[in-house]
């Protein structure tokens, strides 16, 4: 996910010692996912900065937290409590808005020159945020 809300998900604690990666993390440590640097990972994706939906058209990968490479709502006992409602709703509400409505840049700017730097905070947004303007589809 190139823009996940925040950019680490919640904090885990690990319930036992575990080796990981060639690493020791002792029972009892604190240890924050980064799921910014997981949507990165150029050894996980193919060209990870390029947006890509078609990526997932033969993919084996869902977003219902079993699969690491994207979890956009988080896994485990911690899974968003949203999920069903934002997978039923945001591809309605999304179709609607791109079937009702002729969508431009704001100010004219071409799509190759959009500023997609992120600001990093306890929340992750845009640097630069994106800004649209809508106008009605003539039938």
């Amino acid at each position: 996910m190139l823009h996940p809300p925040a950019p680490f998900l919640e904090p885990r604690q690990v319930q036992e010692e575990v080796e990981l990666c060639g690493y020791s993390v002792p029972k009892n440590s604190q240890v924050l996912v980064n799921e910014w640097a997981i949507g990165r990972d150029p050894m996980t994706w193919k060209e990870p900065l390029l947006f890509q939906p078609e990526r997932f058209m033969e993919s084996e990968i869902d977003v219902h937290g079993h699969d690491y490479e994207l979890i956009p709502f988080g896994a485990g006992r911690r899974i968003c409590p949203g999920m069903p409602l934002a997978m039923r709703m945001v591809p309605i509400m999304l179709g609607s808005l791109i079937n009702c409505f002729e969508w431009k840049l704001e100010g004219g700017i071409a799509p190759e020159d959009l500023n997609m730097e992120d600001k990093f905070g306890l929340t992750l947004a845009k640097l630069h945020p994106l800004r649209v303007v809508a106008s009605s589809v003539v039938p």
